[in-house]
């Protein structure tokens, strides 16, 4: 088949490396078909442009995998629109945590063909030897599929359990050289950066997390080191972003990736998301030496009542221990914090906000967000049972306008009192963060005409 896969334009200036896609067109390659990357992300093209791209050139299956969220939900209609709207209309198939959730609402709503639910691999290449063989899509597990006006959820599909068999990203098919640009804490000005995917899955059940996948499954450190001397041997990639949920999955785990990382000697600097109940002092240390320069912390709110609400097997004793640690290893921590679940008060949000002050060290701008119940997650399963959501179109049509602003109030505060809250909070942690811009920039200054410092290269922005 000739398979056109759309990796979308979030109007950022450098994007996100599309690991999902590149997952999915490695597998496609592998099985011998053709695929093209429909490149909206780096163009930015309008959605005129596909429908054009469509009408001009013939394709078998066009393929779209979105998240959940506000914005993606937008533009997987207008994606759509482009797509029907096309004179050579392809077999249309949507994957990604967006659909996975609800797939009959979105056959509906967008007219695709197919959803592919969770892990999309082996569904992918099961739904092509279907089609190509005209038999029925009955057969086919982990999709659900529309014709006419009916749609039909078939089983799911068992997740695969040796994640090194899936074909390395097909990164020779993507324009690196915009991708590598990206930007991450601590990295220098000349440093070329990929995100690199060491396993699937979390071990842990936050309430408001929609992953839909169960488990965790890692990659074999040598997999994973192969990829990296990979990329640093034909893109220059000297630093790697780990993009799993959880690369600290376990304290085991941990210390034997890092420990292979540096046998391999590999020079090269990263960050992760990481779980503050592992951070201690001596897996800490392997982390730094294995070239590991920011960890990610999912914190999400410093009360420990809190903390139990939302299931997220943490204390504030942990978190300070773990964030204490880290700082005194030399690796700046990310602390990710949102408000307003189940019995959360502004006086929560406010210990929040004192923690940052404390502990921020400047590496990255923290904001405080509402947090949103994403269908899919244990949260959303709540605001339904409880009529605070009638059902996914609610969310997605009323309700879910933007990240920022609230979706489902859990709260005993009013909306206003919630908004007002967040902006105390935000206003604090905005003014900390521009006061340690401007205290580092007037050291500069400093420096340069106190102490004829030589190696001052201007006030740049990047």
């Amino acid at each position: 088949m000739r398979i056109l896969l759309i990796t979308y334009d979030n109007e950022s200036l450098i994007q996100w490396f599309p690991q999902g896609v590149a997952y999915i067109t490695a597998t496609l390659l592998k099985h011998g078909h053709e695929v093209d990357i429909y490149e909206q992300d780096i163009h930015h093209y309008p959605e005129e442009h596909l429908t054009q791209t469509l009408d001009n050139e013939h394709y078998d299956m066009v393929g779209l995998s979105f998240i959940g969220g506000y914005y993606e939900y937008r533009k997987a209609i207008k994606i759509s629109e482009a797509i029907n709207a096309s004179r050579q209309r392809p077999f249309y198939v949507i994957g990604g945590f967006g659909p996975s959730p609800d797939p009959a609402y979105f056959l509906k709503k967008l007219l695709a063909d197919v959803v592919v639910m969770g892990e999309g691999e082996n569904t992918v290449i099961d739904l092509i030897a279907h089609l190509e063989q005209k038999k029925s899509l009955s057969g086919v597990l982990g999709i659900a599929y529309r014709e006419g006006n009916k749609c039909t959820i078939n089983p799911g599909r068992p997740l695969i359990e040796d994640v090194d068999s899936i074909p390395m990203p097909a990164y020779h098919k993507f324009n690196i050289e915009h991708y590598r640009l990206l930007r991450m804490p601590n990295c220098s000005k000349t440093d070329f950066i990929m995100p690199v995917l060491s396993g699937r899955g979390c071990t842990f059940t936050c309430n408001f997390c929609y992953r839909m996948d169960k488990g965790f499954r890692g990659r074999s450190n040598e997999a994973i080191i192969e990829e990296i001397r990979y990329l640093q041997k034909n893109y220059r990639i000297s630093y790697i972003a780990f993009s799993d949920e959880l690369l600290m999955s376990s304290k085991q785990r941990t210390i034997s990736l890092c420990e292979d990382m540096i046998k391999a000697d590999l020079k090269i600097k990263w960050d992760c998301n990481g779980r503050l109940n592992y951070a201690t002092p001596e897996i800490l240390k392997l982390m730094k030496r294995a070239g590991c320069v920011f960890i990610n912390y999912g914190i999400e709110s410093f009360d420990d009542e809190a903390l139990k609400n939302m299931n997220k097997a943490l204390t504030t004793k942990q978190i300070v221990k773990g964030i204490e640690a880290t700082l005194a290893e030399g690796i700046s921590p990310g602390f990710n914090i949102i408000f307003g679940n189940i019995g959360e008060t502004r006086e929560i949000l406010m210990k929040g906000v004192d923690f940052l002050l404390k502990y921020d060290d400047g590496a990255q701008l923290r904001t405080i967000r509402p947090v949103t119940p994403y269908p899919g997650s244990p949260l959303y399963d709540y605001a339904i049972r409880h009529g605070l959501l009638k059902d996914i179109e609610d969310f997605y049509e009323h309700k879910h306008t933007n990240s920022d602003l609230l979706s489902v109030n859990f709260t005993d505060m009013s909306d206003d009192e919630f908004y007002a809250a967040l902006l105390e909070a935000n206003r604090i942690l905005l003014d900390n963060y521009h006061a340690k811009k401007e205290a580092a920039m007037r050291q500069q200054l400093e420096d340069l005409y106190l102490r004829k410092d030589a190696t001052f290269r201007g006030f740049r922005q990047t």
